[in-house]
């Protein structure tokens, strides 16, 4: 799942950084694809570094719950199969489009359909001292801190996700994430093409979203403020 459905399990919850948590496997991922942290079963004196790795947690088990789901499998499926065609030519693997458009696809539900607040999801990461995440990433491992603490301002300040309510940002998101791998992955007729199904895809989606987040909801322990 994206950044913003695994914020959707925690949307009411008044720790920033469990919110921070959960949401910071993809962070670092952003920051720099080399870097790998296993910091499961670490304990820490802070309590708020703590949360940080309760949040970790939280997200290695939705991802898990999501990943396994007949949700993702039947979706991830179909979709890969109506855009092959669309990216006909491009160095791009369909399955690689079909695992991150439904992904994507579910932040823009989520917002479209008033789920989530996006300035709220922000507004956690703001209230998080970058002291304490510093403190966080060395005790988990990672050698340069400075590199993740600035990708993370920088990703504060763009407010990145909040464009997701546009569904031709869905498309541009899935580009840049593509050119992580594929240096030119999509053609300007490829872009269109895609934009297209991503928008039939989501208007299939519309009334029967949500049925994935109340199957994971209903498998994940309650978190007690």
């Amino acid at each position: 799942m994206n950044f913003l459905s695994h914020y959707y399990f925690d949307r009411d919850t008044t720790d920033c950084y469990f919110t921070l948590g959960t949401v910071l496997p993809d962070l670092l991922k952003n920051a720099d694809k080399t870097i790998v942290l296993h910091p499961e079963k670490l304990v820490h004196a802070n309590p708020n570094v703590n949360s940080i790795i309760a949040g970790w947690n939280k997200h290695l088990l939705v991802d898990k719950y999501f990943h396994t789901s007949e949700f993702f499998l039947h979706h991830s499926h179909t979709l890969k199969k109506m855009l092959a065609p669309a990216i006909t030519g491009s160095p791009v693997k369909p399955f690689f489009l079909g695992h991150i458009g439904v992904e994507l696809i579910l932040d823009n539900l989520l917002i479209t359909t008033n789920k989530i607040s996006v300035d709220d999801f922000y507004g956690h990461l703001d209230s998080c001292d970058v002291e304490i995440i510093k403190e966080f990433v060395a005790f988990a491992g990672m050698k340069n801190t400075a590199v993740f603490a600035k990708f993370y301002e920088g990703f504060k300040q763009s407010r990145y996700l909040a464009t997701y309510v546009n569904l031709g940002q869905v498309t541009y998101a899935l580009k840049r994430i593509c050119m992580r791998v594929w240096r030119d992955p999509f053609t300007v007729e490829h872009e269109e093409a895609v934009s297209a199904v991503v928008l039939q895809y989501r208007l299939g989606l519309l009334d029967t979203f949500m049925e994935i987040y109340e199957e994971i909801g209903e498998k994940l322990p309650q978190k007690i403020d």
